[in-house]
Formats: structure tokens, C-alpha cells, sequence
């Protein structure tokens, strides 16, 4: 009997961890992510190795080095439009080329120090939006981000504090329709979290569940503005996030609204399933190589990770919530039940909230909607106008 297939896009339809790290580059397309081309070029030579990660690391770094070399030559030559899409392109390959790579070597490290010089000119070149490199000083060190201005409107503007999850960067949620919310006239305050990009490779902030203080310190950061508008800020987190920002709305009131892009409820229940699984030798999904797990955590062992997922808990706490919430979430996604989505959305505490569910009819309904990138964007934007900007 023929096994089912998914009812939705996957660009290596045997390796999960690998389709889904294609879609999540093919879907940034629109906000100058990738090219198409670009990315099937690379997918094709992998064809024949699917799976194996050393491969995946130096196709992705080979093909970032020669888009870099492309901006390069653009900018060396006057063509500064040309350079600055290059080299965001390149910022990209090698942060998706680094992804997978364990041990964190110095392999690793210099890839994504070129993707980190590649935004750098990007940010530098581009005139729209106007991005500033900035700190967040909280109680664990000083957190690397990056201060993308509102392109219209004046004086005091309102602000969203944007967070990654378990595996997404800084410069990766700029593709993700940071510019857009620029566009509306939202300023956003982009943070590599603890555990997350420079954070974690270069400052040795691991991730841990108290993620209210990182909040609170944004809030604080945004606080000292004379072009922010403290009582207009909302907060948006992915994947993982979707413990992030609840926990942080519920938590420090300031915020005034908040999205949760995927949802997350009982986190060491989930690892805690998904690692009895593996040990068992079953096929679990997961967007990155489960010695992720270990590193984030700066641990040994995975027994040991898990007892550090113990407090990554949202029941008791997102109840407090009293800002408007928004929840995302996936039919099909296979990496969160949405018997969790639902619990969350029941548990929230804010009595203006809503649960947008994307199905494969629709599109958007795999993993933080990463099949359908520009719906759930712009979803997301409107929401925050209604709330932020008009409300």
C-alpha cells in the first residue's frame, strides 16, 4: 500500500529538517530573501546527498561566497542598488549554510561572521529602511540588535519588539516582513535573544525560560527613544516565540500588544516526547539537528537539556495577559500539535484576542506559515494597524 503524501509543498519530500529549511529560504523571496534560481541551483546539487549535513554546509557557503563576490564587484564598480540585494542574499545563504552545522566549530563561525559582514553592508547601502545597530543591556550581558526605522511619520512612532525562536537570527527575521511593518509605520526592534545568533556564537548568552527579562529590558531600551512611543509597543515572536511573547506581554504590561507566530503551551512536555522518540529511533520533526538542543543550553547531555526546559511553561502565567493577542498557527504543522495552539488561546488572559488558523487551502498551514510567508505578514501588519496605529 502507497504511503500518504503530505498535503503540502516539500522541495526534499524524504527529510523534513531539509525541505523545511528550502521553504523557509524560498518563501523570503518576496522581501528580497532569495531568488529563486538561486536557491533550486543549490537544491539540485544536493539531490544525490540528502541528509548529509557537511554537504548542505559547503553548498550553502560556496554559493554565499559567490553571491558576496557578485556584490563585491556590483559596489566596486558604482552599482550600489545591485550590491545592496546581493549582499542580503548572501547574508542569508550563510546563515541557512551554518544552520545545521554541529559542533559550532571554527568552520561555523567564520560563515556566519561573513553572513554578519554581509548585512553589515547591506544595512549600510540600503536607504530604505534606515537600520541602526544597537544593545539591549539586560541582567546577562548586552543583546545584539538591530533598530529598523519607521519609514513614514514623525515624532514619537509606535514600536514592535521582534524575537526569534529556538533557531531564527536577527538578520533571517529582517526577511520576514520586517520591511513591510516599516512600510506602515511601525519602527521594530529586532533582538538575538538568548540562545539565538550572535547572542549564543560570540557573547555566550544561552537561552533560558525567564524570557520576561528580556522583554522588560527592550521595553526599557525603547523607553530612552525620543522617536518611540512607549505606550504604542507591541511584541511579535516565531516559532519557539510563541513562548517568548506571551510570557513577556503577561508578564510586563507595558506591552500593548502582542503575536504569538506559532503557538508553544507545555515546551519540556514537548522535548521531552520528542527526545523519547528519537531514542526509540522514530522520525521526529525538527527544524535543526536535535544537538541543537544541547547547545542552546551551553549542556552536556540531553538529560541535562531537558531539566533546563523545565520552567518553559506557559500555564499559570499567560492568564495574566491583558493586551490584544494574536495567535498563528498551521493545520499542518508538524512540529507544534494545534491542540497546543488551543490551549494556549484558552488559557490567554486579554479579552481582545484571535485565533487565525491557515489550512492547505488556503496556504500557510506548515510550520509558522513558512508555505505562505506574505499571508501571515501580512495578517500580522493589519492586526498591528488595527491595535497600534488605530485603535
Amino acid at each position: 500500500m502507497a504511503s500518504e503524501q503530505p498535503n503540502y509543498f516539500m522541495y526534499f519530500p524524504t527529510h523534513y529538517r531539509w525541505s523545511a529549511e528550502i521553504l523557509a529560504m524560498l518563501s523570503t523571496a518576496p522581501y528580497g530573501g532569495a531568488d529563486i534560481s538561486e536557491v533550486d541551483r543549490v537544491g539540485r546539487q544536493l539531490r544525490d546527498c540528502v541528509g548529509d549535513d557537511e554537504r548542505w554546509f559547503q553548498a550553502w557557503s560556496a554559493s554565499g561566497d559567490l553571491i558576496r563576490d557578485r556584490a563585491r564587484r556590483a559596489e566596486s564598480e558604482g552599482h550600489r542598488y545591485t550590491a545592496t540585494s546581493l549582499y542580503l542574499r548572501a547574508c542569508a545563504q550563510y546563515q541557512h549554510a551554518e544552520h545545521f552545522r554541529h559542533p559550532k566549530d571554527d568552520a561555523a563561525l567564520a560563515v556566519f561572521r561573513r553572513s554578519l559582514a554581509c548585512f553589515d553592508r547591506f544595512r549600510e547601502l540600503t536607504d530604505r529602511p534606515r537600520i541602526e545597530k544597537v544593545d539591549i543591556a539586560y541582567k546577562h550581558g548586552r543583546l545584539p540588535a538591530y533598530f529598523v526605522h519607521a519609514e513614514h511619520g514623525s515624532g514619537r512612532m509606535p514600536c514592535i519588539v521582534r524575537f526569534g525562536g529556538f533557531d531564527t537570527q536577527k538578520e533571517l527575521q529582517y526577511l520576514r516582513g520586517v520591511g513591510d511593518l516599516a512600510r506602515r509605520g511601525f519602527s521594530v526592534l529586532l533582538v538575538d535573544g538568548p540562545g539565538m545568533g550572535e547572542s549564543i556564537r560570540f557573547r555566550s548568552i544561552h537561552l533560558h525560560a525567564d524570557y520576561e527579562l528580556v522583554g522588560s529590558a527592550c521595553l526599557d531600551y525603547l523607553d530612552t527613544r525620543p522617536d518611540v512611543d512607549s505606550d504604542r509597543i507591541g511584541i511579535v515572536a516565531l516559532s519557539l516565540g510563541g513562548y517568548f511573547a506571551p510570557r513577556c506581554a503577561a508578564l510586563d504590561p507595558r506591552f500593548k500588544a502582542c503575536v504569538a507566530w506559532g503557538a508553544q503551551w507545555d515546551v519540556h512536555a514537548m522535548w521531552t516526547q520528542r527526545l523519547e522518540r528519537i531514542k526509540r529511533g522514530e522520525t521526529v520533526a525538527l527544524p535543526v539537528p536535535v544537538d541543537h538542543v544541547r547547545w542552546v543550553f551551553g549542556v552536556d547531555t540531553y538529560d541535562q537539556a531537558l531539566e533546563q526546559w523545565r520552567d518553559f511553561k506557559l500555564d499559570g502565567i499567560v492568564q495574566s495577559m491583558r493586551c490584544p493577542f494574536l495567535l498563528t498557527h498551521g493545520t499542518e504543522d508538524k512540529q507544534v500539535p494545534m491542540a497546543d495552539a488551543h490551549k494556549l488561546f484558552d488559557a490567554v488572559g486579554s479579552k481582545d484576542k484571535t485565533f487565525r488558523v491557515f489550512t492547505p487551502a488556503e496556504g500557510g498551514a506548515q510550520h509558522c506559515q513558512r508555505d505562505y510567508l506574505t499571508a501571515v505578514c501580512d495578517v500580522m501588519g493589519d492586526w498591528l494597524e488595527d491595535k497600534l496605529q488605530r485603535g
